[in-house]
C-alpha cells in the first residue's frame, strides 16, 4: 500500500531535538521545582510560547507578558534571552535514523512549530539542519500546526505529492492532521518505534 511513498517529512522539536524550557529554568529556579513548574504552568505557559511559534514577535510576547507579570521580569525576559539553553541537544538515536534515510537517498523535509526568530539558533547548531532539501518553520508563515495550510505550504513549496511522503510528529494532532491530507502518519514515541515504523513501510532495511 506505502511501496510508491519515498518523501519523509519530519517534525523538530521532540523528535530530532530535545527542546525543554526546564533546562533553562532549573538553572534559576534551583531546587524549588514545585515554584518552576507554577511558573511555567502560570506565565511563560506553552500557550504563551505557541503564539511565537506562530509568529508573534518575541519584543511584543515579553513585553505583553511582563507588564501582566512585572515581578517576574527578568524571568520572563530569560526565557528569550537565554533560550539557546532550552536546547539539551540532538536525540542522537533519531539523528541516526536521519543519516540512513539520507544516505538510501530518500528526500528529506521539515515541517516545524519554532519561532522565526530563534530557529536560526537550532539551524547554525545543528549541522544535519543541512541534510533537509527544504524546510517551512510555523512562525516564518505565521500559522501552525496542525492547521493544513501550513502542510499544504511545504507541499506547494517542494513540489511533494502527498502520496508519496511520510510525515513524522510527536503529537498526535498533527499526525491526524497529515492524513487527513494523505500523508501516511507516524506518530512519534521513541527512536527504536520510528526505526520499526520505517522498516515495516519499506524506507529503510531490516
Amino acid at each position: 500500500m506505502y511501496a510508491k511513498r519515498d518523501v519523509v517529512i519530519f517534525d523538530f522539536g521532540g523528535v530530532l531535538v530535545d527542546w525543554n524550557p526546564r533546562y533553562l529554568y532549573r538553572k534559576l529556579f534551583g531546587d524549588d521545582e514545585a515554584a518552576m513548574e507554577r511558573f511555567l504552568a502560570e506565565v511563560t505557559t506553552p500557550e504563551w510560547n505557541l503564539r511565537q511559534d506562530a509568529g508573534r514577535p518575541w519584543e511584543e510576547a515579553l513585553a505583553e507578558l511582563t507588564a501582566e507579570h512585572p515581578h517576574h521580569a527578568e524571568l520572563i525576559a530569560a526565557f528569550h534571552e537565554r533560550w539557546e539553553e532550552t536546547l539539551r541537544g540532538p536525540i542522537d538515536d533519531s539523528i541516526t535514523i536521519l543519516h540512513d534515510l539520507k544516505k538510501a537517498g530518500h528526500p528529506l523535509y521539515g515541517l516545524t512549530n519554532w519561532s522565526g526568530e530563534t530557529f536560526p539558533i537550532a539551524r547554525k547548531r545543528y549541522d544535519f539542519f543541512s541534510w533537509f532539501d527544504g524546510i517551512v518553520v510555523s512562525g516564518d508563515e505565521g500559522m501552525i500546526k496542525p492547521d493544513p495550510k501550513l502542510y499544504e505550504t511545504l507541499l506547494e513549496r517542494y513540489d511533494i505529492d502527498a502520496k508519496r511522503a511520510v510525515f513524522i510528529d510527536d503529537n498526535k494532532a498533527n499526525v491526524d492532521a497529515a492524513h487527513a491530507l494523505g500523508i501516511h502518519g507516524i506518530h512519534f514515541h521513541s527512536p527504536a518505534q520510528l526505526r520499526a515504523d520505517l522498516v515495516a513501510l519499506g524506507f529503510l532495511p531490516k
